[in-house]
């Protein structure tokens, strides 16, 4: 039997823009591993580029939670350029704060799902951020994974598809800091 896996046994990790080259395979890897049974999707497929993308941004921010050396789950994003929050088209009125933040992506290898891991590198990420504001896309198939961020804080502001070939995603926005759960 294996022993019980919890996010408290692991090492979590702060990195940032400059760091994009050493973390960048580990990312891959995790998100292969996460999202295995659909990596025959040509949108799956192109997440490489995403990491690119998002690293390539000078206010990047990654945390990865380790297992002794082994990457086990990370969550990344970047401020989003002020007066340009694409969420702000699904409220109207916007909220009057202006500072948000883009969380990205957040993937646990499938070995670590249920313990907990997805809430600990999510506040990792946020925690200390001195955005007003996070938003975030899931896709609207998995409302068990919409539930959990709402239990974070989060709330379903629209929908959207950002890509001809991606999901429709639920955007979901929250103040920060996330209220203590």
């Amino acid at each position: 039997m294996e022993p019980s896996l919890n996010a408290a046994d692991l090492h979590v990790r702060r990195f940032g823009h400059d760091d994009l080259q050493q973390i960048r395979q580990a990312l891959i890897d995790v998100h292969a591993d996460a999202y295995a049974d659909a990596m025959d999707d040509e949108f799956n497929q192109r997440f490489p580029w995403f990491v690119d993308h998002w690293g390539g941004h000078p206010e990047f921010s990654c945390v990865i939670a380790f297992d002794g050396e082994e990457a086990v789950a990370f969550a990344y994003g970047a401020p989003s350029a002020p007066k340009r929050e694409w969420w702000r088209d699904h409220l109207d009125p916007a909220p009057g704060r202006e500072r948000t933040y883009s969380f990205s992506e957040l993937a646990v290898r499938a070995k670590w799902r249920k313990a907990g891991v997805s809430e600990s590198v999510t506040r990792a990420l946020l925690h200390g951020r001195d955005e007003d504001l996070v938003a975030l896309l899931v896709d609207a198939r998995h409302p068990r994974v919409q539930a959990m961020y709402e239990t974070w804080g989060f709330r379903k502001v629209g929908e959207r598809q950002p890509f001809p070939d991606s999901p429709v995603y639920a955007v979901m926005l929250a103040e920060l800091p996330l209220p203590s759960t």
